[in-house]
């Protein structure tokens, strides 16, 4: 089994995201002997913004790109080949003013490309990642599950399905920022829910 860990905290391993996150993977480590894991932290090695340069590098002909643009080209091409050749995605996910950091946000416009890992076709879109688990461990100070105030859950099943990665199991760790009885309750559930899930 090939696993791919994705952090996107800010705080590193000081981050409850990260640490369940570590807890999923070790656990899927654990039941494939012989797994291999790579583990890309968004914080420590931030990826670029998709700006107006990327766009010029990726819409021009492959044989055409100056020096520049085909290493910028070569980054995004990296992180496409981490996620095609993985079995399993495991992505730590804090919430920053309601959404994804931006650190996800970028690795996310770097993995989503026409006819690599998606494409259009006469029946719609189809998602190209295909045949992969993916799961989220979801970090929040507040309590936002299933009310409208989420808009991590509907935007990372959208994204992830227009991929084709639509196996996706999601890890909730809420109210973290409520108190320490919260904070402890709310891990310990993470925590079983993540050997149930990994069982």
């Amino acid at each position: 089994m090939n696993i791919l860990q994705i952090h996107s905290s800010a705080r590193g391993e000081q981050s409850h995201s990260t640490r369940l996150a570590n807890a999923i993977a070790a656990r899927l480590a654990a039941a494939h002997p012989g797994a291999r894991l790579v583990v890309r932290d968004l914080a420590r090695s931030p990826h670029p913004a998709l700006d107006e340069a990327a766009l010029g590098a990726l819409f021009t002909p492959a044989g055409e790109r100056s020096p520049e643009q085909a290493a910028r080209v070569a980054l995004d091409d990296a992180l496409i080949a981490e996620v095609q050749a993985a079995d399993a995605v495991v992505l730590g996910v804090p919430m920053y003013n309601f959404g994804v950091p931006a650190q996800l946000k970028y690795w996310i416009d770097a993995v989503a490309r026409a006819n690599v890992t998606f494409r259009y076709t006469a029946d719609g879109p189809e998602g190209l990642l295909k045949g992969k688990r993916v799961y989220a461990a979801l970090a929040r100070g507040g309590v936002y599950r299933d009310t409208p105030a989420d808009s991590q859950v509907p935007w990372l099943k959208t994204v992830l399905g227009f991929l084709g990665l639509t196996d996706v199991t999601f890890v909730y760790a809420e109210g973290l920022a409520l108190g320490p009885d919260s904070e402890r309750a709310s891990l310990e559930r993470a925590q079983s829910d993540i050997e149930a899930i990994t069982a």
